[in-house]
């Protein structure tokens, strides 16, 4: 019988595993994934897939995949994976701040006259605002009417060290008007607040009176706490107001689609 060929001897070779790959590969690969994942479980794999979890460059692809990144922030960003946590994070601290929960999540602190009430936009004598997602507000009487929220920063994820260390800002937005036909007065009080309910900063601005007679359109007030000091817990909310002619029923300053945000 002819000989048959006999199966090669030479040494086989190595399997590959996905700790060969090349490191921006491996960048490609692990991005897909959560952060929550990458953070708990895939830098725990090895060494090397620590090194790689850490990257800034794995996070500013994330930032990419996600759409959090613009080319202009390539200068100013030099902690991508704080950026993209900041950036997933972001919401409205506030709860129910358009009415439409009634009042829940809202501290009353002060309630006079007819007491606060809640309408749908546009109410009498008032206008429509620009977002259509807001379709009712909180209005006030002819007694000061103010509520609030108490934002506790790690209960929204916010870690100590981040607040301390990187301390993002902070942006405050209120929307208020008066109606056409009553004048108003409108306030506002933002604090930011540590552990102990100490005030490390404050953002209260003159009280805005609107006179009668105005075009009775919404308007929005806007602050961005930057640079402040190491400490804050807490965030303190409170608005409201009254009119100013003392008319009985609910003539005074309308409030609705507050924020506080946290971001880069």
């Amino acid at each position: 019988a002819a000989d048959l060929p006999s199966p090669s001897r030479g040494p086989r070779p190595a399997m590959t595993s996905i700790g060969d790959l090349p490191e921006d590969v491996l960048v490609e690969l692990l991005s897909l994934l959560p952060a929550r994942e990458l953070l708990r479980t895939c830098r725990l794999v090895c060494s090397q897939w620590r090194y790689v979890v850490d990257l800034n460059t794995l996070w500013k692809r994330k930032c990419q995949r996600d759409g959090f990144y613009r080319q202009s922030y390539d200068r100013s960003i030099s902690d991508w994976k704080i950026f993209y946590m900041l950036c997933h994070m972001k919401k409205n601290l506030l709860k129910n701040p358009r009415a439409e929960e009634n009042f829940q999540h809202w501290t009353i602190d002060a309630n006079e006259g007819d007491k606060w009430k809640i309408e749908d936009l546009p109410g009498a004598h008032g206008s429509h605002m620009s977002d259509p997602r807001v379709h009712k507000y909180f209005v006030t009487s002819y007694g000061p009417c103010l509520k609030s929220q108490l934002i506790t920063l790690a209960k929204e994820g916010y870690w100590n060290q981040l607040m301390d260390e990187i301390r993002p800002e902070i942006t405050v937005k209120d929307w208020y008007a008066a109606r056409f036909d009553c004048g108003c007065r409108y306030e506002l009080t933002v604090r930011l607040l540590s552990k102990d309910w100490i005030c490390l900063e404050e953002f209260h601005p003159e009280p805005v009176v609107i006179e009668q007679w105005s075009d009775a359109t919404w308007r929005e007030i806007s602050h961005t706490f930057q640079n402040y000091p190491a400490g804050v817990r807490h965030i303190w909310f409170q608005h409201g107001g009254q009119d100013t002619q003392y008319w009985a029923g609910w003539y005074g300053v309308r409030v609705t689609n507050s924020s506080v945000t946290i971001g880069p």
